[in-house]
């Protein structure tokens, strides 16, 4: 489990004196996630997840607990951060900033099938469309000034070959960045960590009911077709190659479009999009796997199952228009 920073029972009972949700019932820690300490937290009111923040500041978090606070208010389906005592809805626990939010139903699907994808895909659609009046800003925090600080420190882990395919890809993005493409794509708050298990489905496999998103602490202002790019680069892939499933592809994409079509800046990128995804979750890993953080127990995910993703992305340039019709 990915504990940075034990809770007790008597922690978890003090920090509930200052919310009206009740007496604690049950503690538990929850396994996922390299960049949090998230426990399960039962009360006589309900189920809820404590998360304590271990890489985002206090001064950050409001962005990302105010954004869930204005999705659910808008039936958005998910973590509503619960309101303290004093009306804030972030506070501290052993010398970290916390939040405790409502936990959602379900659980998430490893193999999802074309109708989660299609969920998935309207859900996020939705999402976007409902943040568009959310009036505060914070940048998407691993976007390419992360890579331009990032990568340097990774090099000297890496293979010749390695070396030569992530900085020719962050040159690329570079100036993908400063054209006047990219500044015409459709932008604003985003998920910006959309795998599969950050997305609770209840239901059956043949009838799912979306549950809903979890995990918003690495959301930030970008273009949306970039949520898109990082969702369907882990939802509608082969896991062994990171080659796309046609059928899971297009159940994702034209779903989306149902809701928010593309536009065409957003079709031209396209490519380019895939490749920026690819390359953000390629570089964060061999961070977390070259330079980890101390932790209890901390498993890193690998960090060449992207490197595949973006070969693959490279290799075959997927036309969105051909897609979604």
């Amino acid at each position: 489990m990915a504990v940075f920073t034990p809770v007790t029972d008597a922690d978890a009972r003090g920090l509930l004196q200052n919310y009206e949700l009740g007496e604690l019932l049950s503690l538990r820690g929850i396994s996922a996630g390299i960049e949090n300490t998230n426990y399960f937290l039962t009360t006589t009111t309900g189920e809820y997840v404590l998360t304590l923040f271990e890489v985002l500041t206090y001064e950050q978090l409001p962005f990302y607990i105010e954004l869930m606070h204005h999705l659910a208010q808008k039936g958005v389906p998910v973590p509503s951060p619960q309101t303290l005592k004093n009306g804030e809805r972030l506070t501290k626990l052993n010398d970290k900033p916390c939040a405790i939010v409502s936990r959602l139903a379900g659980s998430f699907v490893p193999e999802p099938n074309p109708t989660h994808c299609a969920l998935a895909a309207q859900t996020l659609a939705k999402t976007h469309l409902a943040a568009q009046d959310y009036d505060i800003y914070q940048p998407n925090l691993r976007s390419l000034p992360w890579w331009e600080k990032t990568i340097p420190t990774i090099l000297s882990f890496l293979t010749d070959e390695q070396k030569t395919l992530i900085q020719t890809v962050l040159a690329e993005q570079q100036d993908f960045f400063r054209s006047e493409l990219h500044r015409s794509l459709p932008s604003g708050p985003a998920h910006c960590d959309l795998f599969r298990d950050n997305v609770l489905f209840a239901g059956t496999e043949e009838q799912p009911i979306m549950g809903g998103f979890i995990d918003f602490y690495f959301a930030g202002c970008d273009a949306w077709i970039f949520d898109v790019a990082v969702s369907v680069n882990d939802w509608c892939i082969e896991r062994d190659t990171g080659v796309f499933k046609p059928d899971l592809l297009r159940a994702w994409l034209k779903a989306y479009a149902e809701i928010r079509p593309f536009t065409e800046a957003e079709k031209q990128a396209w490519p380019l999009i895939l490749q920026a995804a690819a390359l953000r979750f390629w570089v964060s890993r061999l961070y977390d796997f070259f330079i980890p953080r101390p932790a209890q127990t901390l498993k890193p995910h690998d960090p060449t199952h992207f490197e595949r993703v973006l070969l693959q992305r490279r290799q075959s340039l997927t036309s969105l228009d051909e897609l979604v019709g």
